[in-house]
């Protein structure tokens, strides 16, 4: 887990900084940390899009510049031609849905995170995916 808050650090997110790890066989395949797109602007450059309209947390994540960091630990795990079937998640945060829905269909076979996530559905699709879920507490890891 101290890896995963390492990660965490990349993050060009102003709201919270989330990182991401897959493990399979004890070995690292692919980190990810939420932030624009490559080659777009920061919201450290231009602001937080979410603060400029009143968005919540956890509400209507398509409005936003970033990627959430378990999106780009899959996406750089898929340009590297990685398979991450059979990986444990490690993050800094429980997934959200959208999150959730990619990694149950990329084979993610395990869940460990830091901190909580206000996101029931995505705990019930866990759960009902067969997805064991682990909150290691601070310090662990």
């Amino acid at each position: 887990m101290d890896i995963v808050h390492l990660v965490a650090q990349r993050s060009t997110c102003l709201r919270r900084k989330v990182g991401a790890l897959l493990v399979k066989d004890h070995r690292i395949l692919a980190t990810g940390y939420n932030g624009a797109p490559s080659g777009l602007r920061h919201c450290l450059e231009v602001g937080c899009l979410r603060e400029q309209m009143g968005i919540p947390s956890g509400e209507r994540h398509e409005l936003c510049r970033g990627l959430h960091a378990e999106q780009n630990v899959l996406i750089q795990a898929a340009c590297h031609g990685v398979s991450v079937a059979g990986a444990t998640l490690y993050c800094t945060n429980l997934p959200c849905l959208i999150c959730t829905k990619m990694l149950i269909n990329a084979g993610v076979r395990a869940v460990v995170y830091a901190d909580g996530y206000a996101d029931a559905l995505s705990r019930d699709m866990l759960k009902e995916a067969g997805i064991p879920v682990t909150r290691a507490g601070p310090g662990a890891g």
